[in-house]
């Protein structure tokens, strides 16, 4: 990888307290920890974007939390992205996903949005899909309960018991990113996760 190159990681998430614990908002706490974890402090804001620099894996990165809803998120990162000179193809954004089982993460480059809305407004705001994306898995919700109602509820015991377990792989996924490249990140992450991944309806 190149070590001067800047890569912006976005979590996606919204912001509030009620929203802090929500199965949505894993996003922010991957970035929470990587900014733990390599002493970022995320005390900047531009663009209604919360943000820090530093360095991991030997990078220069930009961490950054939208203070947006999640649904609103494209153009307050667009426009942090392009202040800093930064390309579509610089941009890591992690986030949930529905359709991947609980503790799963699966990485991808380019793509469409996948019902996602912070990821609609993202591709809408760059008029491009051209960033890496990581995708936690948070599994579908019980049978006759809503999707959006599911999303936006807190992690039962079962999933907080190895919460921290998914996050860490997640935080691994994007230090292997930025020290090794995507191809090689996919080789050790893509479809991998905790063991059990019966915490919530498989897809």
């Amino acid at each position: 990888m190149t070590q001067n190159r800047v890569r912006l990681i976005v979590g996606l998430g919204n912001q509030g307290e009620s929203y802090r614990s929500t199965r949505h908002n894993i996003g922010f706490m991957v970035v929470d920890r990587l900014a733990i974890v390599h002493h970022i402090h995320l005390n900047r804001c531009r663009f209604k974007v919360n943000f820090g620099r530093g360095n991991i894996s030997n990078q220069s990165v930009i961490l950054a939390r939208p203070m947006t809803f999640m649904n609103l998120s494209g153009p307050a990162v667009r426009d942090l992205t392009y202040f800093f000179g930064l390309d579509t193809t610089d941009v890591i954004v992690i986030h949930d996903d529905i359709d991947i089982a609980f503790g799963k993460i699966k990485i991808k480059q380019d793509g469409g949005h996948g019902g996602h809305k912070g990821l609609k407004s993202l591709i809408q705001a760059y008029s491009s899909s051209t960033f890496c994306r990581i995708r936690v898995g948070i599994g579908r919700p019980p049978i006759g309960q809503e999707a959006k109602d599911y999303v936006l509820g807190e992690f039962d015991s079962t999933q907080r018991a190895v919460l921290d377990d998914v996050i860490a792989t997640a935080q691994a996924a994007t230090e292997t990113i930025l020290l090794k490249g995507v191809a090689e990140a996919m080789n050790r992450f893509h479809g991998k996760g905790i063991p059990k991944t019966n915490m919530g309806r498989e897809p």
